[in-house]
């Protein structure tokens, strides 16, 4: 009989060790499937940064950036001349016709 008792005494500390053991490998799968998720966000991320370095590459190619920003400044430049151009222009225009318009009357 005692020994009876021995193989359910041991038999109980089995089956809570594979218990314990479940426990532990479900927690490791879960975690798995966690670092499963981050690394497929990291390649996400990854293919990312090599479609951009693709593009800064090719944006190289046609000017680098301190030549656009001397293309742009220069694009606004002559913006300005545009407007102040046009502006003498209608001035000119103007007196001009007021000048007709004084030598047409006398």
């Amino acid at each position: 009989m005692p020994n009876d008792q021995g193989w359910e005494t041991y038999s109980k500390l089995v089956i809570q060790q594979l218990e314990t053991l479940s426990a532990g490998i479900e927690s490791m799968r879960v975690e798995l499937q966690l670092v499963k998720e981050q690394i497929t966000k990291i390649k996400a991320k990854e293919d990312r940064l090599e479609e951009l370095k693709a593009w800064k590459d090719k944006i190289d190619e046609v000017a680098s950036p301190s030549q656009m920003k001397y293309a742009l400044r220069e694009l606004e430049n002559l913006r300005t001349f545009k407007t102040k151009a046009v502006t003498i222009f209608a001035v000119v225009q103007f007196a001009m016709g007021i000048s007709l318009a004084i030598i047409g009357l006398l």
